[in-house]
């Protein structure tokens, strides 16, 4: 494994060189909801090219994701790994609960 940068936590073996260059939020709709749903898009520069891995949060349910450009026809298993490997790390805190009393 490659070492970590400050764009991603670090590198993902299927593709080398891979590193998260963008996170952002979008509005996304299913065939499968009759409402607008919210997602996080993250961009993914590579060795072997560019792509996208969009994460569908359902309400409730396991997160769907979606493989675009290089990440194409990815099984959701690989593509949940990849997501938790090169997303980039926020800059905030955590945020912490106070224990009153």
């Amino acid at each position: 494994m490659a070492d970590s940068d400050s764009a991603g936590r670090g590198a993902f073996p299927e593709l080398p060189g891979a590193r998260g260059v963008g996170l952002e939020r979008i509005p996304v709709r299913t065939r499968e909801a009759g409402v607008t749903l919210s997602a996080w898009r993250l961009r993914i520069a590579s060795d072997r090219g560019t792509g996208e891995i969009v994460v569908v949060e359902t309400g409730g349910q396991l997160p769907i994701y979606r493989g675009e450009g290089i990440l194409l026809g990815w099984p959701q298993d690989r593509l949940s790994a990849a997501y938790a490997a090169l997303r980039p790390l926020s800059d905030e805190p955590q945020l912490e609960t106070l224990q009153m009393g």
